[in-house]
């Protein structure tokens, strides 16, 4: 098979991978069984998902590391074995918390930060031509997948109950992801498409291409980057993690608010691809700063839109589109700064702003929720952040040759 046409393979071997790990992000679906079922506070229902996200973002500096050595075949597959076999394992654990927190926030999470790393790792090596573009269609399917896992497991915790679906989803996500696993394979080395050796040559003028990790934090454009994916990923995970709840509490039937729950998915996904796509016309940067205006206005006015199902659901389209921007930025940016021959541990180190978004944001929504009885104090300061976020974009350049 031509490797032009391999390469496109790979992306769609990425994609069914990252659906299964975007299961994640169906979390607020759960919220109300564990809440109903185990007595759970709203509290301890973010607490799990958040040791899931954290664990996602401490394992990928790891498993980058460890597919920059050994190539992403059989770090996905590790992914794919932990992920399955945690959701299988929650399916034992009755309503224990600790064991919630073993099986689906460790273990489970380990498995989302093995695979998730190894799609974007190969699709960045393979379409060097269209970096933003290509990173956002890999990860679009984590975004995706929060919708298709959200009706899924909707409909199976209301049909076999909350510990037999857990073993459902843990079946699937080891048939689908360790398969696509098996595809994920780097070009040969110096391999380009057609007609990008001139652009390759053309482009290498700066001698902070390429560098490794440990050299990599002492610029202080990945730090840039981290505070900026930080406030950014806060403010989407605190929404994601507790939309459906808020929905209910702003007077909504169960199921307008879930609903929020499955756009939120889709645009999540659509944002992936289009802010990556944008990316390549107008600078990361400039898209990132555009991204996190937008995110922070609908962070300040979020409190006002669960009044009806109509503008719930234009909330979440808006708050889940610019949060997958996110993810389709990042990558390329860490890839346009620092080169691509680490793009595995040096994304990892970047995305661990990821692991402390998934403890800040979820947390503090529930636990002032909790406190207060209303969400209010939680999105105002989120929505902040995403303007301070704007601003740190607006100086953050290519580090410049030495």
């Amino acid at each position: 098979m031509k490797k032009e046409t391999f390469r496109w393979i790979v992306v769609i071997a990425a994609l069914i991978i990252q659906l299964c790990l975007g299961a994640i992000y169906s979390w607020s679906v759960f919220v109300k069984p564990l809440k109903d079922s185990y007595l759970y506070t709203t509290t301890q229902t973010q607490i799990i998902f958040s040791v899931a996200l954290a664990t996602f973002a401490i394992v990928m500096v790891l498993a980058g590391r460890l597919q920059d050595k050994i190539g992403p075949k059989k770090v996905a597959i590790t992914g794919g074995i932990l992920l399955g076999l945690g959701y299988i394992a929650a399916r034992f654990v009755g309503s224990s918390f600790p064991g919630l927190i073993l099986t689906i926030g460790i273990i489970g999470g380990a498995g989302i930060g093995f695979g998730y790393v190894c799609p974007i790792a190969a699709c960045v090596k393979w379409f060097p031509d269209k970096r933003g573009l290509i990173t956002g269609l890999a990860v679009a399917g984590f975004g995706a997948g929060a919708w298709i896992f959200a009706q899924l497991a909707s409909s199976l915790i209301e049909s076999i109950g909350l510990p037999a679906t857990f073993m459902s989803l843990g079946l699937i996500f080891l048939l689908a992801v360790i398969p696509s696993s098996f595809l994920m394979i780097n070009p040969p080395e110096g391999w380009t498409p057609k007609g990008f050796k001139a652009e390759v040559k053309a482009s290498k003028t700066s001698k902070t291409d390429d560098l490794a990790w440990n050299d990599m934090l002492k610029t202080k454009q990945f730090w840039f980057l981290w505070i900026m994916f930080t406030f950014g990923a806060a403010a989407g995970l605190m929404v994601i993690g507790n939309l459906k709840p808020f929905g209910i509490y702003s007077g909504l039937p169960a199921a307008v608010a879930g609903s929020a729950v499955g756009i939120l998915a889709l645009f999540n996904g659509a944002g992936r691809i289009i802010w990556g796509f944008a990316s390549d016309k107008m600078g990361r940067t400039k898209a990132m700063t555009l991204m996190f205006i937008l995110q922070g206005i609908m962070m300040l006015a979020l409190i006002r839109m669960g009044a009806s199902g109509l503008t719930l659901g234009i909330a979440s389209a808006w708050v889940g589109f610019n949060f997958g921007g996110n993810f389709a930025l990042f990558p390329s940016a860490t890839a346009d700064f620092f080169g691509t021959k680490n793009i595995g541990i040096n994304y990892g180190w970047v995305f661990t702003s990821y692991g402390v978004a998934g403890i800040f944001g979820p947390i503090l929504g529930g636990k002032i929720f909790d406190l207060t009885g209303s969400y209010m104090y939680a999105f105002i300061p989120s929505g902040i952040l995403c303007l301070v976020a704007a601003g740190l974009a607006v100086i953050t350049k290519k580090p410049k040759a030495s």
